[in-house]
């Protein structure tokens, strides 16, 4: 069993039930994960999904091994049947048979380069673990998806929502201005999962950065903004770069940053981010600081988002 993408989760209902159950008696599963090990090979830079996947293990009573690959790893190569005679020492297909030796699971963190939109689809370095490695994979983030985040996003949502008192709730993925291109990651696996959630989703953005049309799918988009808020629940917000004009920053209107007034829009709604937050230009502090801010939450939730997803995997070991 891999978990490479919220497809890979076969009912959100019972996976977030699963999840907050675990959450209200963490480390009653310790003896789980006795005597078995994950290696977190992370070949980009991590502050939560890097401890809270080290926690949920431990959790489960496994043993952690960290390495950051871009700095302490030989360069890798993915390609068949190249002549290694440039920068790269090592291919891929040892490199995983040989820490699968070492590992009883391996989870990966591998964002997209934003210069190549097939290459990057294509997911070479996740599923270049996914083909050659002899244990589970575990997405910690790659070019195309964070579906870590999007469980822990699922279970923010159904401890918060009780306050609707049984009504579906609105929810507003928002667009938000940064100075730098960022991947369509989290966005691509926050669309995934609304879409398997009983809700009236919208989708906002300025007109040149709709995400991939083979993830949105039907999903409804809104360029006002302002109309997507009317009404909303949960606002929950992060940037990304151009997917038809790949990696590219086409706009940084500040129009579209995360206000107190735009919040009054809505009904009462709940702020949600992955983190970090580039404060002040993608949310004020207003906004961010306010206790209708989850966003602290959403980080504690991926501890037992990780949790879940290696019980089941240690639970299929077995």
């Amino acid at each position: 069993m891999n978990y490479l993408s919220v497809k890979d989760i076969d009912s959100i209902t019972e996976w977030v039930s699963d999840a907050i159950e675990l959450k209200s008696k963490p480390l009653s599963f310790k003896d789980l994960g006795k005597d078995k090990t994950i290696g977190l090979l992370f070949f980009n830079p991590s502050l939560r999904t890097r401890l809270s996947t080290q926690k949920a293990a431990q959790n489960l009573g496994m043993t952690t091994m960290v390495m950051n690959f871009d700095k302490e790893g030989w360069a890798l190569e993915y390609e068949d049947g190249i002549i290694m005679d440039q920068g790269k020492s090592e291919h891929i297909k040892e490199a995983a048979q040989v820490i699968s030796q070492f590992c009883d699971i391996i989870a990966i963190r591998a964002f997209a380069s934003l210069e190549d939109k097939e290459k990057d689809k294509a997911e070479i370095v996740l599923n270049g673990f996914a083909k050659y490695a002899s244990v589970p994979i575990v997405n910690m983030e790659s070019s195309v998806g964070h579906p870590l985040q999007a469980l822990a996003d699922a279970i923010t949502l159904e401890e918060d929502k009780k306050r609707l008192e049984g009504r579906k709730p609105k929810v507003v993925l928002s667009w938000a201005p940064h100075p730098k291109a960022l991947p369509h990651a989290v966005a691509n696996s926050f669309v995934e999962m609304m879409q398997k959630q009983e809700a009236d989703f919208v989708i906002t953005h300025p007109k040149g950065y709709e995400l991939d049309p083979e993830i949105t799918g039907t999903t409804r988009i809104e360029h006002d903004q302002a109309k997507a808020f009317e009404g909303a629940d949960y606002i929950y917000t992060k940037n990304w770069s151009s997917f038809d004009q790949y990696g590219k920053v086409i706009s940084k209107d500040p129009s579209w940053t995360i206000s107190a007034a735009k919040m009054a829009l809505t009904n009462d709604a709940r702020f949600m981010h992955c983190l970090p937050v580039r404060r002040n230009m993608v949310v004020e502090d207003s906004v961010l600081d306010h206790g209708n801010s989850l966003v602290i939450e959403q980080a504690n939730n991926r501890t037992f988002s990780a949790q879940t997803v290696l019980k089941k995997i240690l639970e299929n070991l077995k």
